[in-house]
């Protein structure tokens, strides 16, 4: 079962089967399907802007919204009475919404760098290209970065 909210769905999918496995946090599983279902209708609601918006608790007919930021949530209060109406229209009892800002430490994405592989022939016309320039002032600098590009690209061994 995915907990919607969760970014990858075999994290979700682990911590539902932890709480099914376990006798004491089985208890838990209505709960944490009833605050899924409850995010997923919000997020259902409201524009894709506010997907970073959780819900952080739904207690006597209150809910919680968690905003990242005081900008999102000035924007967000706008959209508060849509988003109750909708809620009711799903069958969700509430009589007030409040917003909690809490700035979340944003995970570094990870940058995969590729190394730039040329195939020979590209290597050689390159160096080509630099032989075949006019040695003129103008052109100094990028035969440099040629020739230096080119023996780049063959390595030690060839030079």
């Amino acid at each position: 079962m995915h907990i919607y909210g969760t970014k990858n769905r075999t994290t979700s999918f682990g911590a539902t089967d932890f709480l099914r496995r376990n006798d004491k946090m089985a208890a838990l599983l209505p709960a944490v399907m009833r605050m899924a279902c409850l995010q997923k209708d919000c997020a259902d609601a409201l524009p894709p802007m506010f997907g970073q918006c959780d819900v952080l608790s739904f207690e006597d007919a209150q809910l919680v919204l968690a905003v990242p930021s005081s900008a999102m949530a000035a924007k967000l209060k706008q959209q508060l009475p849509k988003l109750q109406f909708a809620l009711h229209k799903r069958g969700w009892q509430i009589n007030g919404i409040k917003l909690k800002v809490q700035v979340t430490r944003s995970i570094e994405p990870v940058v995969h760098t590729r190394t730039l592989v040329l195939p020979e022939t590209a290597v050689d016309a390159f160096d080509t290209l630099g032989d075949t320039l006019a040695p003129t002032a103008q052109n100094a600098s990028l035969i440099a970065a040629l020739k230096a590009m080119a023996a780049k690209r063959r390595g030690p061994s060839s030079a």
